[in-house]
């Protein structure tokens, strides 16, 4: 689909000018451009005179149940904002499909660096690599450590079996991503791994606050010779449960070992390999050491990751076969999914997963 006719699917510039002037106060300057980063919600970049702001909505089509809640993510933003979480400013929320025609939120745009594939120069030596690690899993230990009930989000989640609804959770997602994908081919293995995951979920975990997509280009890094997170995003999936989850789910992006294939290269950076970043291993460490919270059972939450990678994928590759996305990752997930099955069964199989 040409760039010009999604992005007119995405927001109708006329109803979104009429809606910030009401909210917002008049403007002269009023630019939009579609941000091709991400790869699940849609993020649009909007200046409203000297404002730029950022914009979030969900993907246009059908989406599985309870995916791309934007409305969600804006209130865990919004409860955050006066926390030692770094975050961009809120600025407001509307669910008055009428608009655009969806949901979304506005948040005021930062300035600094994702890394996703490539380092900038100014961290290339390895004691800013380290860096750079240190402040993902020092940044993480902290969003584990809010008081939830604190900062209003005490009915944000339902802690009590949520890792079981995980892995109950993304088999339903993959059955509905199926109803389409398994006309184009199957992928049995999954199948298997999900059912390795449901006889395997632990019997206790922690109860915290959980990002839910924390990896490493899910944060911002500051313009500033030293790496310093700025600001954190994608909080679309958050709620009060298991930080493990989340755990696992960074160490499966953070691929360092060169002598092993990366499922998912698109994702997973090769820079990574470089002197200097810390292996799994020493991000464990660290975490446990910052947050008091023990890693058990890093095969089952590694292999969780796995499977929540390919439920996605599996779910962006259906809205590519029905022409909901034109993210050039998308049709990559035919084959790219398969992988991460054969990916998640060898974790299952591996004597040292980490």
């Amino acid at each position: 689909m040409p760039k010009e006719e999604y992005i007119t699917r995405l927001v109708d510039e006329g109803a979104l000018r009429s809606y910030f002037e009401t909210e917002l106060g008049a403007a002269t300057a009023f630019e939009i451009e579609h941000h091709p980063e991400g790869h699940s919600n849609e993020t649009l970049f909007v200046t409203w005179d000297e404002r730029e702001l950022v914009v979030r909505r969900p993907p246009p089509g059908e989406t599985a149940d309870s995916a791309h809640d934007v409305l969600r993510e804006y209130q865990v933003i919004d409860a955050l904002q006066h926390t030692n979480i770094p975050l961009p400013d809120a600025v407001l929320a509307c669910a008055d499909h009428s608009v655009i025609g969806s949901s979304f939120y506005a948040v005021e745009a930062l300035e600094g660096d994702v890394l996703r594939d490539e380092e900038p120069v100014r961290f290339a030596t390895p004691r800013q690599r380290q860096r750079i690690g240190t402040e993902l899993v020092e940044t993480l230990s902290r969003v584990h450590s809010v008081d939830y009930d604190a900062v209003g989000l005490r009915d944000f989640g339902h802690p009590v079996g949520f890792t079981e609804r995980q892995v109950d959770r993304w088999t339903s997602q993959l059955e509905w991503a199926f109803e389409r994908t398994s006309d184009v081919r199957t992928v049995p293995t999954l199948l298997e791994v999900g059912d390795w995951l449901a006889a395997n979920v632990p019997d206790s975990h922690p109860q915290t606050l959980v990002h839910g997509d924390y990896k490493l280009d899910n944060v911002m890094f500051e313009p500033d010779t030293t790496p310093e997170i700025t600001g954190v995003f994608d909080w679309e999936l958050s709620t009060i449960g298991d930080p493990l989850t989340d755990l696992g789910w960074m160490l499966f992006f953070w691929h360092t070992d060169e002598s092993t294939a990366r499922p998912l290269p698109e994702l997973q950076p090769s820079f990574l390999s470089r002197d200097g970043y810390q292996t799994r291993r020493e991000l464990v460490d660290l975490y446990e050491t910052r947050s008091d919270i023990t890693f058990k059972n890093p095969r089952f939450y590694l292999v969780l990751a796995a499977y929540k990678m390919a439920g996605l994928g599996e779910m962006f590759f259906r809205r590519y076969l029905e022409d909901n996305s034109d993210d050039p990752l998308y049709p990559r997930m035919e084959d790219r999914v398969p992988k991460l099955a054969s990916y998640a069964q060898d974790l299952i199989e591996s004597e040292a997963p980490l």
